[in-house]
């Protein structure tokens, strides 16, 4: 770990002369109109040296609608500019850089305002874990807004208007998590924090009137994963349609002999043996040249690898598998002329 930190530093140190060269951050220059500005630093532990090549998760609350969470990589002077939704009014965000992040802020803004915002990564401190919650009425499945949350006794979040909070830089260990909201008991239950992993909680709040036991359901999120930016795609997907997603628990369960045959009992993808290997295609013919089948694009780790993906990996070594069966439902990441037929998107352990 030592090792990895002392390398980080001289990397750093080493860009900072370039990083002194360059122009002031856009940031500064950039019209954002009326609408609120944040300036974020992305610094080291000890706030004396910027960090580039960190990115900046954020994510926009009290806005009339629900936002995709942000994903900007920092400048070579370790800053960013975000220009705010006219309807935005507070600002959830960290920074991370590989298996390290930093704490999480909360901002709150106002139209025609400019806010400084320094995050520093926890380089000396990172046996840290991050916790991600989904608060519901335990009756309802509805999602409850603006629950206070508590770690050891101290309000460290508040849901938003999913039912949904973060936690980073959480020290590792059990701790206590508590949930209060108007009209619901109390829920008051231990959760674990390992070092580099996302503990996913799903949390069912009881009206106090009624009879019965609050509900939690618990799981552990891959850190990489999680920095790809695999779960909020998924989380997204999901509700969009079009897409599939595959943890590696999902391929446990399921135990391929390759993961070609599993991708290939998704609708309208299958098998083509015909010629001297197998590939991915999509069985809808408008899609291929002269009305036949077109292969899918694969990537590995974020780079392409054409179209014969069992030669490069064994079901047991992924993590998470993304599959988008058309243009239309393709995430940004993975756009481009090569990708009209659809994209098989695999991520390593």
């Amino acid at each position: 770990m030592h090792a990895r930190i002392d390398a980080l530093v001289a990397a750093t140190a080493a860009v900072l002369a370039l990083a002194a060269s360059a122009p002031r951050l856009a940031a500064q220059e950039d019209d954002c109109g009326e609408r609120a500005v944040m300036l974020v630093s992305v610094l080291d532990e000890s706030g004396m040296i910027p960090i580039p090549g960190a990115t900046v998760v954020l994510r926009w609350t009290d806005t009339d609608a629900d936002r995709r969470p942000v994903r900007r990589e920092v400048d070579l002077q370790g800053r960013l500019q975000f220009c705010a939704p006219g309807d935005a009014r507070r600002a959830t965000l960290w920074a991370e850089l590989g298996d390290v992040s930093s704490r999480q802020r909360s901002v709150e803004l106002e139209p025609g305002m400019s806010r400084d915002v320094e995050l520093r990564l926890l380089l000396e401190s990172s046996a840290t874990g991050r916790m991600i919650g989904l608060v519901q009425d335990a009756r309802t499945d509805r999602p409850v807004a603006a629950v206070a949350v508590s770690l050891g006794g101290r309000m460290v979040a508040e849901t938003n208007r999913s039912g949904q909070f973060i936690l980073s830089g959480v020290p590792v260990g059990v701790h206590e998590l508590s949930l209060r909201s108007l009209g619901y008991a109390p829920l008051v239950h231990p959760v674990v924090v390992s070092k580099g992993v996302t503990t996913d909680l799903e949390l069912g709040l009881v009206p106090e009137p009624l009879e019965m036991e609050p509900l939690v359901a618990m799981a552990t999120r891959s850190r990489r994963l999680e920095v790809k930016g695999f779960y909020e795609r998924k989380f997204w997907g999901e509700r969009i349609g079009g897409a599939t997603y595959y943890t590696a628990e999902d391929i446990e369960r399921r135990q391929p002999l390759r993961i070609s045959h599993m991708i290939a009992e998704e609708p309208s993808i299958r098998l083509d043996c015909s010629g001297r290997r197998c590939r991915l295609v999509s069985t809808r013919a408008s899609l291929g040249f002269g009305g036949r089948p077109c292969g899918l694009s694969v990537y590995l780790d974020g780079v392409s690898v054409g179209r014969d993906l069992d030669e490069f990996v064994k079901p047991l070594e992924i993590a998470g598998v993304e599959i988008y069966r058309g243009a239309a439902s393709l995430a940004a990441e993975f756009g481009g002329s090569d990708s009209r037929c659809g994209v098989v998107a695999v991520w390593t352990k």
